[in-house]
């Protein structure tokens, strides 16, 4: 089955430059970190450091577009990092990149490499289509604080990822909610990489292409398929 993903006008209108490509995938393999995985992080580590060249991430161009569309929607980028460079960030750091399970571990290693925002959901736990939209303000978005679930609801005008029982994901890509996320028995994900200007659409394919085959060497005879860009315009 075919998750319908689908981006707002007003969404759109707030980031004509916005590029998504998703990868839906059936009959996953997914278990702790392993080394090969743990190696895999490591690598991006490595890769980023040299894509940056000294730089701080922020200072990217990519993620530079990233701020300016989180100030756009009311969101102060310093505080609440897009995923990409919260990411990054860690893997500077001395701490390095965490180690989430096997599919978290793939989808972040190709974030951090392309400095690009990856995110992973449950296929099956998905309600309806995944929409991306700005808030209302109503919407529920169930979380943890404190060890306990709580419901918390987006700013007005907020840009969210949500399916019909509620949001998946706040401020575009920057918290996700524990109740679509990949855990040790996921069989079936969407993964999803976003791309602003100036990164080039074939930059995003690429990025999707190597998660894709990195998907296809851990879980060996799993249906995967790589969905077109669909840039925002």
């Amino acid at each position: 089955m075919t998750l319908t993903l689908t981006v707002s006008d007003d969404v759109r209108a707030l980031a004509p430059g916005f590029t998504h490509v998703a990868i839906e995938a059936h009959g996953l393999v997914n278990g702790p970190s392993s080394d090969a995985s743990s190696a895999l992080l490591d690598d991006a580590a490595r890769r980023l450091a040299v894509r940056l060249d000294g730089r701080a991430p922020h200072e990217d161009p990519h993620m530079a577009a990233w701020r300016e569309t989180y100030t756009a929607f009311g969101s102060k980028p310093s505080r609440t990092r897009n995923s990409a460079e919260a990411l990054a960030k860690r893997a500077l750091s001395e701490a390095g990149l965490p180690r989430i399970n096997l599919l978290v571990d793939l989808y972040n290693a190709i974030s951090v490499a392309h400095l690009i925002p990856v995110g992973g959901e449950d296929a099956d736990r998905i309600q309806g289509g995944m929409r991306l939209i700005r808030a209302t303000g109503e919407e529920d978005f169930v979380t943890v604080a404190g060890g306990e679930g709580t419901v918390e609801h987006p700013d007005v005008g907020e840009v969210v990822w949500r399916d019909d029982a509620g949001v998946t994901c706040r401020r575009w890509n920057w918290r996700q909610g524990p109740r679509t996320r990949l855990t040790e028995q996921t069989t079936s994900g969407i993964f999803l990489l976003e791309g602003l200007t100036p990164m080039r659409v074939a930059e995003v394919a690429a990025a999707a292409a190597e998660l894709a085959e990195l998907l296809s060497k851990f879980s060996p005879g799993a249906d995967i398929a790589v969905r077109a860009p669909e840039p925002s315009a």
